[in-house]
């Protein structure tokens, strides 16, 4: 993530008020940090999966300079929002690539950790952590975008921890018992 404060926190701030040239000013200065997110989401992917690194930054990058620019509220937040893009962008593959696909679901575990691998066979595993965050939401809303923002943005719990506003140590905290509650839902909807 770029550095604290600084230039891309005053372009999004400029943004806002439609600022056409500061977009464009602001374009490569992100561009390196998008590419990093979804760069960690791809590696959870197989070598030869169909949506590339690129295309998950091109993708989220289109909905978010569509989307609603004044709600960035600075760089930290906009980053999160930028999560929460590739999140919906890599569901919306999912369920594309799933409905596509035929013959019954086989049973599954998947685990929440740093290094979780999807493949191409396994889609529905996006959209079970989707629907399974989305419970979590409902109960810790907190810890559901910790998820997101690690699982599917790819932060470290630094910058977790910096977009959250938290201490590194409650991150820690918070997301060992996130992944705990997500892999006894995981499980149990597997066995139900």
């Amino acid at each position: 993530m770029p550095e604290p404060g600084g230039d891309v926190t005053r372009l999004l701030a400029q943004v806002r008020e439609g600022d056409q040239h500061a977009a464009e000013e602001l374009i490569p200065l992100i561009y390196n940090d998008l590419r990093r997110m979804a760069g960690a989401c791809m590696r959870r992917e197989r070598p030869d999966h169909t949506l590339q690194t690129t295309a998950l930054v091109n993708e989220a990058y289109i909905r978010l300079s569509g989307g609603d620019a004044a709600q960035w509220q600075n760089r930290a937040h906009f980053f999160a929002i930028a999560a929460h893009t590739m999140r919906q962008v890599l569901l919306d593959y999912a369920r594309r690539r799933h409905a596509n696909k035929r013959g019954g679901s086989s049973a599954r575990k998947v685990d929440i950790d740093d290094q979780l691998f999807i493949s191409e066979d396994k889609l529905e595993d996006v959209i079970a952590i989707d629907q399974a965050l989305d419970r979590l939401a409902s109960i810790d809303a907190r810890q559901s975008r910790l998820v997101e923002l690690r699982f599917f943005g790819g932060l470290s719990v630094e910058e977790a921890a910096e977009v959250m506003g938290l201490a590194a140590i409650t991150i820690k905290r918070e997301w060992r018992s996130a992944k705990a509650w997500l892999n006894r839902e995981l499980a149990s909807a597997d066995s139900g």
